[in-house]
């Protein structure tokens, strides 16, 4: 995986998350709170995930075969989406769970030092990593904002940890809260009703992932810079003189193909236009990196044809033609 991928982040997160589960689950055994226990299984799943992303980072390296020849990279999509999956199944609806037992069968905390204890030490550990994250970030957020980025952003893993680190910073406080109401008033209703608040925060946590990863794995276009970089970039305004349509898609978050129909002169010769093809595409991969794949195809600009626009049946998710009756 490379630097932007996050990993630094992904390892600092996946280190507090064992540690802070292991410190809940010996804190829950203690005290009996069910929020300790909903926030055990949190940290567990969080680390499962971070492991998750680990794994797709690693599968997505493999070398384009035959039989995938435009290589692996979905692989973090995918994974990523694996991990919203777990977040909803495991984290959020066992919260719930657990906060509706709770409520229907409060007890008092015992022991209410561990349960406190631990929390403000999750609350360091996670700070940290959400710290980690927060520069990994920063890195690559350039101006846009945190919103922006979550949902532009084509490496899924970064976006992944925040919301995670994000999620389990407000989640510890709401089980503060819950066990710090518990203790006041004598009620145990409050721990479940903080869990209960703890469940609601990870499944809405987990819908708004699946439907960022769900946009990646589809297949997502460059950004509107990138794009613009390409346009630049094919055109010497000598052979080449303009781009007539252009298709740009993300094979992976650092891997982009862009298919181009390209004007180029009527009276070029053979080898001058597959010489301008050549040096076009060069110019693309410097401007653009991260375009691996490329593909133009050379055509006679024609103002008549392309006042009609782009064929939408020519298109990959365009109408379908329909038969006369």
């Amino acid at each position: 995986m490379s630097a932007s991928g996050g990993t630094k982040a992904i390892v600092a997160a996946l280190a507090a998350n064992l540690a802070i589960a292991a410190s809940k689950f010996v804190a829950f055994a203690f005290s009996g709170s069910s929020s300790m226990l909903a926030e055990g299984v949190h940290s567990l799943a969080d680390s499962g995930n971070q492991a998750l992303l680990l794994v797709g980072g690693k599968k997505a390296q493999r070398e384009a075969t035959p039989q995938h020849p435009f290589g692996y990279g979905r692989e973090r999509y995918i994974y990523a989406f694996l991990v919203s999956i777990v977040l909803f199944s495991v984290g959020g609806m066992f919260a719930l769970y657990e906060g509706y037992e709770k409520i229907k069968h409060p007890h008092e905390i015992e022991h209410w030092y561990w349960p406190v204890g631990v929390l403000a030490f999750a609350i360091i550990a996670e700070a940290f990593s959400f710290r980690t994250a927060i520069k990994e970030s920063n890195e690559l957020r350039g101006t846009q904002s945190w919103k922006e980025f979550v949902r532009r952003a084509k490496a899924p893993e970064l976006p992944v940890v925040l919301l995670e680190d994000f999620g389990a910073l407000v989640g510890l406080v709401l089980a503060l809260g819950g066990v710090g109401l518990a203790l006041a008033t004598g009620d145990g209703v409050w721990d479940g009703i903080g869990t209960l608040c703890i469940g609601v925060l990870l499944i809405l946590i987990a819908l708004v992932l699946a439907a960022e990863t769900k946009s990646l794995l589809l297949g997502e276009a460059a950004g509107v810079e990138e794009v613009k970089k390409i346009e630049a970039a094919v055109v010497d305004g000598d052979t080449v003189t303009g781009v007539i349509h252009m298709r740009t898609l993300h094979l992976g978050p650092e891997e982009l193909l862009v298919a181009a129909k390209i004007a180029v002169r009527h009276d070029g010769t053979a080898g001058e236009i597959a010489t301008a093809i050549d040096a076009a595409e060069s110019r693309i991969r410097t401007a653009v990196p991260i375009a691996r794949v490329i593909y133009l195809e050379p055509d006679i600009y024609n103002e008549a044809e392309a006042a009609k626009g782009p064929d939408p049946e020519a298109t990959p998710g365009g109408p379908v033609p329909t038969t006369g009756h």
